[in-house]
């Protein structure tokens, strides 16, 4: 189980760390002024448009916020159920689940359609398989 702990806590990190382009972006569109000041005038009915690439990246990590509990839940949930019992195998499913995530978010930041869906249904089937190696 120390393997899908690890990528557990990788995937943590990765759910701050997809947040910082689309705040980088913000900073440069909005300037360091406006951007450390709180909000630009009239926000949220006026604002800057940030670049596509950072309002992809924003729903990126929105999208990975959206993932995180579940991926949590049957994480923790199979370690108290089964221990290092199917620890190997859950391991490698939250390894698979964490770099499908971070083939998710590159290729959603960088706009290629075709391949971001089946790369999101992948880390979705690695959490299905983790919650089917818990309870079966």
């Amino acid at each position: 189980m120390e393997t899908a702990y690890l990528y557990l806590t990788l995937s943590g990190a990765l759910t701050v760390l997809l947040w910082t382009p689309y705040i980088l972006a913000r900073l440069f569109v909005w300037g360091p002024v406006t951007f450390l000041t709180n909000y630009p005038e009239n926000f949220p009915t006026e604002q800057p448009t940030p670049p596509l690439w950072a309002q992809r990246t924003h729903r990126a990590h929105l999208n990975m916020v959206e993932t995180m509990p579940a991926f949590i839940a049957v994480v923790l949930g199979s370690g108290y159920l089964v221990g290092d019992v199917s620890g190997a195998a859950i391991g490698l499913w939250a390894q698979v689940f964490f770099f499908a995530r971070v083939a998710h978010a590159i290729v959603y930041g960088l706009g290629i359609p075709a391949v971001r869906t089946p790369v999101y249904l992948v880390s979705w089937f690695a959490i299905l398989m983790i919650a089917g190696l818990a309870v079966l």
